[in-house]
């Protein structure tokens, strides 16, 4: 029945880190936009501010990495790159109101702890200043384990971090080889001693559908790690799009591992971490019972933003700084430049970076919630979605593409339960919820678009 599905269902669809997908944004969204959408989130919803920091830099670039890195560049430039951070971050801060609070900072890339540990200090304390924090606030860092000493780990806890995402991808060296990704410089339980002892909240992710990985190697690698306890684990779905990163058809050369195999990678590693006492959570993410996370999902109430998933207690809109930085708000998405000296010089002329985005209509901002709420909780109350907006059941599925005859065969297939009031995935369709997620899409309807596949 599976590979049935497979054939079926493994075609191209959005992922849904964002709605609509960022590959919608238009050069038409541009300065004078972004703007207007920082004045409008003032008074909107969520009101919480979520600051993004993007450091791209990485001493050397891996070959599945479809992220907007560079490879390191000389002392000067960087200095200069976090000069226009400083610069930026005051742009945007100038234009929040008082009396908004700081509920996550978030720092990706590229290889934020690449960088000394002064500079990403620095950043959180300007970020911070001026502004309120909720209780217990999430900072958290993307940290690549193959350069950090233990006076890093330690500086890293004393810079204001308390929640540390460790990109190990895979503990099978000839795997990290292949994809040219260089293993942790500490045993993994020397680097959760140092961060434990910190009280710091620790994440590790992964990577399935690489070459050289076998569904009973990968169940070794998370073996290992659900022993390290860590509070969260991600087993992230390669995605292969070469027309985006070229360098991926590396990988292509040392042979990818069929559908059927990523499929059985990922079963095994979620049946081995149920049996560790872990909980799913959406489509790639394992939490430990305590965990907020899993608290929200019992209660429907799990959400996502472009740092991740989070509960409505730490959500806000996303406003992103550097190179590539996408801020998430209200009415509107915005994407910075993807030149790193052309962001500067429009940093530094004391003028916004965008270079595209995308504003919501009312009806996108309606369906970017249901597909949200359907890929968080694997569930949908319309009469809960239509109280949302104060509008009917009736005109909240308008606004989107919903067509019985398409859920009826997702039905039929076993991938959903739906009536009039509510969809929910069933526990064999869950790998699938893009697919049910897409069919709700106006914007599927006359796509062009480039997409992953689910598996």
């Amino acid at each position: 029945m599976i590979q049935d599905l497979l054939q079926k269902y493994n075609v191209p669809v959005p992922r849904y880190t964002s709605y609509p997908p960022a590959n919608y944004f238009t050069e038409a969204f541009a300065n004078k936009e972004y703007e207007s959408a920082i004045e409008a989130s003032n008074t909107a919803r969520p009101e919480h501010i979520s600051f993004y920091v993007h450091i791209p830099f990485c001493r050397h670039l891996c070959h599945y990495c479809g992220c907007n890195s560079f490879p390191m560049m000389k002392r000067g430039v960087i200095e200069r790159y976090f000069s226009a951070l400083h610069r930026e971050i005051e742009l945007v801060k100038t234009r929040l109101a008082p009396g908004r609070k700081i509920s996550q900072i978030h720092y990706g890339g590229g290889s934020p702890t690449s960088m000394p540990v002064y500079y990403l200090r620095e950043l959180n304390e300007h970020l911070l200043a001026g502004f309120e924090t909720i209780d217990q606030p999430e900072i958290a860092v993307e940290c690549h384990p193959g350069y950090l000493d233990e006076e890093s780990w330690q500086s890293l806890t004393e810079a204001g971090f308390n929640r540390f995402s460790l990109g190990v991808q895979d503990f099978n060296e000839k795997v990290l080889k292949t994809v040219n990704r260089r293993p942790s410089l500490l045993p993994a339980e020397m680097i959760f001693q140092i961060l434990r002892s910190k009280g710091a909240r620790i994440n590790m992710d992964f990577i399935y559908g690489l070459p050289f990985q076998t569904a009973e190697s990968f169940a070794e690698t998370i073996t290992r790690a659900a022993v390290l306890c860590p509070d969260r684990l991600v087993t992230f779905s390669y995605a292969h799009v070469p027309w985006v990163n070229k360098q991926q058809l590396v990988l292509e050369k040392a042979g990818l591992p069929p559908s059927e195999e990523k499929s059985r990678m990922y079963e095994s590693a979620k049946k081995l971490l149920s049996t560790a006492g872990y909980k799913t959570i959406g489509l790639d993410h394992f939490v430990r019972q305590d965990d907020e996370l899993y608290t929200a999902l019992k209660n429907g109430r799990l959400h996502r933003n472009f740092q991740g998933y989070c509960t409505r207690r730490t959500t806000g809109q996303v406003y992103a700084f550097g190179v590539t930085g996408i801020s998430q708000l209200n009415t509107a998405y915005t994407q910075n430049s993807k030149d790193i000296n052309q962001y500067m010089e429009r940093i530094e002329n004391d003028t916004f970076a965008v270079s595209k985005g995308y504003e919501l209509s009312r009806d996108e901002q309606i369906t970017r919630e249901v597909i949200e709420t359907l890929m968080c909780n694997y569930s949908l109350d319309w009469q809960e979605m239509a109280a949302r907006f104060s509008l009917s059941a009736e005109e909240i599925k308008s606004a989107t593409a919903y067509n019985d005859n398409r859920l009826n065969e997702f039905a039929a297939d076993g991938l959903i339960e739906y009536d009039d009031n509510h969809i929910r995935m069933t526990s064999g369709g869950a790998l699938f919820v893009r697919n049910v997620a897409a069919s709700l899409d106006k914007l599927m309807l006359h796509s062009n678009k480039s997409f992953s596949k689910p598996v």
